[in-house]
């Protein structure tokens, strides 16, 4: 017999957020003191968004 709730969900893009914020946690609760900004892009693999005028120097 089949049981209804018995089902395998996988959300990949909720997947992906899980693990930046555990990758979060984990940098801030090793850290001495606050993450800055910086930091924490860097940890989330943000790139900064570059206005189009520097683009086309």
């Amino acid at each position: 017999m089949h049981d209804q709730f018995d089902v395998t969900l996988e959300d990949v893009d909720l997947l992906g957020e899980v693990e930046l914020t555990t990758n979060l946690i984990i940098a801030a609760s090793e850290a001495e003191e606050m993450l800055s900004p910086d930091e924490i892009d860097r940890i989330l693999g943000v790139r900064p968004e570059v206005p189009p005028a520097r683009r086309e120097a």
